[in-house]
């Protein structure tokens, strides 16, 4: 008889933003490696202050919209990431997401959990239908993110973001409820 073995615990958690994250979140938003596929340039530090800002004052609002959160290391408490899941007002029961996690974080499989933590909220307290991500087309680790996390690869919305003094395509993700649920540990 197989045994299934039980899912590794979680070395993650997201947590409300805090104005004293300013200087970690600026470590995300305002790095050039970190902001190269992103839909804006590396961010200064009171463009951030602003981003956390709106992130806390988002938190207070009813009905709430955005969960714009910090992503934690469970062990240390030190900030990694940044990830915002926005309820779409064009999609019944729906929501965008998006993530970037500081460059040391990188390739340790961090994007995937911090993935499937946003879309533990969005289907299980949120009780959403569908979420979907959008990213650049030379974002390859972000697609082996998106698909290991369960998305399906659906298009491309051509000349979708102006960044850089250009436009730029975006190649879009999504998942239903039900995909999530069949892919969760019983």
């Amino acid at each position: 008889m197989e045994r299934r073995s039980d899912p590794p615990a979680p070395r993650l958690a997201l947590r409300e933003l805090v104005a004293a994250d300013v200087p970690a979140v600026h470590g995300i938003y305002g790095s050039e490696a970190v902001t190269e596929h992103l839909s804006f340039a590396p961010r200064s530090v009171d463009e951030v202050r602003g981003v956390v800002g709106r992130s806390i004052d988002s938190a207070r609002a009813v009905p709430r919209e955005e969960y714009a959160l910090a992503v934690v290391e469970r062990a240390s408490g030190v900030l990694v990431g940044f990830t915002r899941l926005a309820l779409d007002p064009h999609q019944q029961r729906a929501a965008t997401v998006g993530f970037a996690l500081r460059p040391e974080s990188w390739g340790i499989g961090y994007g995937r959990e911090t993935v499937g933590l946003v879309l533990d909220l969005a289907f299980g307290e949120l009780d959403l239908h569908r979420v979907w991500a959008a990213r650049a087309p030379l974002n390859l680790a972000s697609a082996r993110t998106l698909l290991a996390a369960g998305f399906t690869e659906e298009g491309r919305i051509r000349g979708h973001v102006f960044v850089r003094g250009a436009w730029r395509d975006s190649v879009t993700y999504g998942v239903l409820r039900e995909e999530w649920e069949s892919r969760r540990p019983r």
